[in-house]
């Protein structure tokens, strides 16, 4: 995933549902309870972590029992001084007060997400380190740890999980993914592992991505309680030895049993933030929604259909139908390269108008690059006494139609489909194609030379791209 490339928007709930919802997670909630229950006779250690003997007490008010209760009340302790939510005042005597930022967990929604957000960086860098166990073994003789006897690369780590949550996060906003619906952990895994052009992964792929399960199996579980994600592990069953006896019985089909992780609201909302950090381009629908109709119908050109969609009602949900209909079609003119698909979201916007704007629609009648859409979403609204259009703006249309197809779609089944039609409907429609002054012209009948099956019919269309392109000065 390239940072100049722009991503699908993702659709994100409002800022006071959100701070609700981080302050509800466990690791922060536990943080900021230890930050209001420490004082003066609050002892840290060299590393600012709470003193041993303080921790039973710490557990007890984070209302902990239990063999886990004393490392749950040590991370939130931690998570407390990396937050800010606490201040070391004194590192020699291992004093704290409360932090600055303990405010602004009662402060704006902003402020609320801002914290969660550190939060989340200070797991997300635990969950990219080994078992604590393995650190222990693995300590050299000088009391630093020996990374290369883990077989662990620190960049390399982070980099995966950051890959894996980048999939995770184009799944949740592309209108192709699950959306909402959780994903299968070993689909997950095998998007970061299995190479794209790979047909039947080898047996050493899929060990890899066995492996990397068996990773993220342990790295969900850590990314849960800060709010990331919902999280379903994978089978305890799955992973017993081979000679024990499962305790019940199992359905060997049941994907879910290899895990099934979903991004909640708040974690769609936090890898929004840190992908914006990254420099890639993360929009949000809702964000041209004050802006003017050109950069609405150029900052949805690429967005997919639904998403464009409600963009595209939460812009003229801020205007009148006639002052919405004649900025927009006024931003759709143009002949440069991206004018085509402009038209197209111009048209897909009016749409959505209601009968109020049929002045703006008539005002274009008579312009060529307007005046055949402008005829379309008339007789679409039933309105009366529309002129017919005269064969070059037929023409002229169609071939805008199909460039826009081009830029948005590419070569898909929906443009072959188009281009046959097209074809088939009008004879002789190379014959006049040609001679149509589009910019686009030459690059709309080579496209219907590639698309087009009959092999005589994409000869004819070759042919007249040619004639286009020696008219235009090509």
């Amino acid at each position: 995933m390239s940072d100049s490339s722009t991503l699908p928007p993702a659709r994100l709930r409002p800022e006071a549902e959100l701070a609700g919802a981080a302050l509800s997670v466990p690791v922060l909630a536990r943080a900021a309870r230890l930050a209001r229950w420490a004082g003066p006779g609050t002892r840290v250690d060299a590393g600012g972590g709470l003193v041993e003997e303080q921790l039973p007490a710490a557990a007890e008010q984070l209302g902990l029992s239990g063999d886990d209760a004393a490392a749950y009340a040590s991370e939130a302790w931690r998570i407390a001084v990396d937050t800010g939510l606490v201040d070391i005042t004194d590192e020699e005597a291992g004093t704290v007060a409360p932090g600055e930022d303990l405010a602004l967990l009662t402060g704006s929604p902003q402020d609320v997400l801002g914290v969660w957000l550190t939060a989340l960086e200070a797991v997300l860098a635990d969950a990219s380190v080994p078992d604590l166990d393995d650190l222990v073994d693995a300590m050299a003789e000088g009391g630093e740890v020996d990374l290369s006897s883990l077989d662990w690369d620190p960049d390399a780590e982070s980099e995966f999980l950051d890959g894996v949550l980048g999939n995770l996060y184009l799944l949740t906003v592309g209108e192709e993914g699950p959306g909402d619906a959780p994903v299968p952990l070993p689909a997950l895994a095998a998007s970061v592992i299995v190479p794209s052009d790979m047909g039947e992964p080898s047996n050493e792929v899929l060990e890899q991505v066995s492996d990397a399960m068996m990773r993220l199996d342990d790295q969900f579980r850590l990314l849960e309680p800060i709010g990331l994600v919902e999280y379903q592990p994978v089978d305890e069953a799955l992973m017993a030895d081979a000679d024990e006896e499962p305790a019940a019985p199992v359905d060997e089909a049941d994907v879910s049993r290899y895990g099934m992780v979903r991004l909640t609201p708040l974690g769609l909302y936090g890898l929004r933030a840190r992908l914006l950090d990254a420099g890639f381009e993360a929009p949000a629908v809702g964000d041209l929604a004050d802006k003017g109709a050109d950069v609405l119908l150029d900052g949805t050109a690429p967005f997919p259909p639904a998403a464009a969609h409600a963009e595209t009602e939460l812009w003229l949900a801020g205007r009148g139908p006639l002052d919405a209909a004649r900025e927009l079609l006024a931003a759709a003119r143009g002949s440069d390269a991206g004018a085509p698909l402009r038209r197209l979201r111009c048209q897909q916007a009016l749409s959505l108008v209601g009968a109020e704007a049929e002045p703006a629609l008539r005002e274009v009648l008579d312009d060529a690059e307007l005046g055949g859409l402008a005829r379309v979403w008339l007789t679409e609204h039933g309105a009366r006494d529309v002129p017919a259009p005269p064969q070059e703006m037929v023409f002229w249309l169609t071939i805008d139609t199909v460039a826009a197809q081009l830029a948005a779609e590419g070569n898909s089944e929906e443009l072959r489909a188009l281009v046959e039609g097209l074809a088939q409907q009008h004879s002789g429609f190379f014959d006049t194609a040609w001679r149509v002054e589009h910019p686009a012209t030459p690059d709309v009948l080579e496209a219907m030379g590639r698309l087009h099956p009959d092999k005589k019919i994409a000869k004819e269309a070759r042919k007249a791209a040619f004639k286009a392109r020696s008219q235009q000065g090509g």
